[in-house]
């Protein structure tokens, strides 16, 4: 009897993996070319601070759209649908990015924004209603199984920033420069780290802008995975029951229980006290693909380097996440967010007290690829404590998730635009 039982157990063990495999890719493919772009706003479109001014455009809408459309949209449609007319949102930024405008940034920034909140908050639903369903089929603890699926999602998905970041540098290698780094003088660099005060005219490895051939290039390559992500999650994943059918008698919540049930979930001390979490996730992600890449790498070094740079950061929280999963039964969270701690503070002592160099160029990459290690602690934990702790509110806690992550990114973006002075200007 147990043998016979193993077989539809072991069955839907399969399915689920496949199902989280297909996400999985799904969010790869997607992310490959939005997590370039985004690497890229703030040294692209620097000219009166559009790319900054782009992103903060961006995370404003997520922080608008998570009060309210997350839960309705999966409510109505389910995760799948969700997750793919949410894809369409940022398929529309990559075709936004054609045109250097306000008009064309902005309003597909705005667009994606939108479109983001649901989209995470339908994965993140999607992964703890298939960990929880096989962890009771298989007698194992939810959380558990939740921590693995969590952790094979964003070890696939994290990847994403080495095959975004590399296609975005094998592209821009072919750009000719004015110089090269060694030769800058000491004085050039003094407005480079954290000096950068956003106003310097001094000139830097940015003075050579990528051709437009070759960022329409770039932009053709990142709109073909977006549409590629969109086709594999509509044709191969499968609808998930995320919405059971009530009992006999009972009826369905009111439309603006639904719209509201963001707000009503604060009601929860336990979610009150979380907030931080996802607030510092939007904040450390915000700084290391904002101030980072424009301050330190491309001042430094030039936009060229961004994308290898931010490979090492995508590599090392694409391992970390994968690994965490795993021995997160064994350590608890307790430990991981300690590691993830400490490491990020030592980080955060080494960019205020180092002055770029051009000789010291490892450091450029090392400090990234720890800041990945901590990374991978915020994504893959904070994500498995919704999960676990609110399962019957699931979509109105990660919506609450997506919600102060944004608020986050919106600090972090909003800081560069409203420090004194405009990024330094490129030119052609």
């Amino acid at each position: 009897m147990r043998t016979l039982a193993v077989g539809p157990v072991a069955s839907i063990m399969e399915t689920n993996l496949k199902n989280v495999l297909v996400v999985s890719f799904g969010f790869l493919l997607l992310f490959t070319a939005y997590g370039g772009l985004q690497n890229l706003q703030s040294s692209l479109h620097s000219k009166g601070g559009l790319g900054v001014t782009t992103l903060s455009a961006l995370y404003g809408a997520v922080l608008l759209s998570s009060m309210f459309l997350p839960p309705i949209l999966i409510k109505r449609f389910g995760c799948k649908w969700t997750i793919t007319g949410a894809m369409g949102c940022y398929v529309a930024f990559s075709l936004g990015n054609f045109k250097d405008s306000w008009y064309t940034l902005v309003p597909t920034s705005v667009l994606l924004g939108l479109g983001a909140a649901p989209l995470w908050s339908a994965q993140c639903t999607y992964l703890t209603i298939l960990g929880n369903s096989q962890a009771r089929k298989a007698g194992k603890l939810g959380k558990d199984v939740v921590n693995k699926y969590f952790g094979i999602f964003f070890f696939i998905f994290q990847s994403s920033g080495v095959w975004g970041n590399l296609i975005s540098s094998l592209v821009f290698e072919q750009t000719p420069h004015k110089g090269f780094t060694e030769f800058l003088l000491e004085d050039q660099l003094m407005s480079c780290g954290a000096k950068d005060c956003l106003m310097s005219t001094v000139a830097t490895n940015t003075t050579t802008q990528p051709s437009q051939k070759l960022i329409y290039t770039l932009l053709g390559i990142y709109t073909g995975s977006g549409v590629l992500a969109i086709l594999l999650i509509a044709m191969f994943l499968e609808p998930i029951d995320d919405n059971p059918p009530n009992s006999e008698g009972e009826k369905s919540p009111p439309f603006w229980s639904t719209l509201l049930s963001t707000f009503m979930l604060l009601r929860d001390k336990r979610l009150c006290l979380l907030i931080l979490l996802p607030l510092y996730s939007g904040l450390q992600q915000g700084f290391i693909s904002g101030e980072y890449t424009r301050s330190y790498v491309t001042c430094a070094l030039g936009i060229q380097f961004v994308g290898y740079v931010m490979i090492c950061f995508s590599a090392a929280s694409s391992s970390c996440s994968l690994l965490y999963g795993k021995i997160s039964q064994y350590t608890g969270r307790a430990v991981l967010y300690a590691l993830g701690t400490v490491t990020h503070l030592s980080c955060i002592v080494s960019l205020l007290l180092w002055q770029p160099r051009t000789a010291q160029m490892a450091v450029f990459f090392i400090l990234p690829g720890l800041w990945g290690v901590a990374d991978a602690v915020w994504q893959t934990q904070n994500s498995v404590i919704y999960g676990v702790l609110f399962e019957k509110n699931k979509e109105a806690a990660f919506a609450n998730y997506r919600l102060w992550e944004a608020l986050g990114f919106v600090i972090a973006f909003g800081n560069a635009i409203l420090s004194p002075g405009q990024p330094a200007q490129v030119t052609q």
